[in-house]
């Protein structure tokens, strides 16, 4: 028997949190419904097992929605639901801060370097 959250917000946390979670969601929030393949290109460096497992989660969890059309080959699409949608403004919100604080001129380098830091 899984064990619940006592917090709504850690409840959350767990679903957006996974390593290209957020980044996914932000992807998805750029188009109505976007094909298993475009979402791999979109998404430089996710490898198709952590693409299909994050899309299962956010599934579960209501924030994506599968589209499947038994074609030859068969089409998979994914879009967001309302949750989605509603979680698209905040990180269009952390979008703006990252272009704000210019973090796309850090390095993978200077992102351990931080990290580092802040354990500290």
């Amino acid at each position: 028997m899984k064990k619940k959250t006592q917090c709504p917000m850690d409840a959350l946390l767990r679903v957006i949190s996974g390593q290209w979670t957020t980044y996914l969601l932000w992807t998805l929030g750029q188009e109505q419904t976007t094909r298993f393949g475009e979402l791999k290109r979109r998404i430089p460096g996710i490898s198709s097992r952590i693409l299909t497992e994050r899309l299962r989660k956010l599934e579960s969890a209501q924030f994506v929605y599968r589209v499947h059309e038994p074609t030859i080959p068969p089409k998979v699409s994914y879009g967001l639901t309302e949750r989605g949608i509603a979680l698209r403004g905040y990180l269009q919100g952390l979008e703006k801060l990252a272009i704000e604080w210019d973090l796309c001129s850090l390095s993978e380098e200077d992102d351990a370097v931080t990290a580092s830091q802040a354990v500290n």
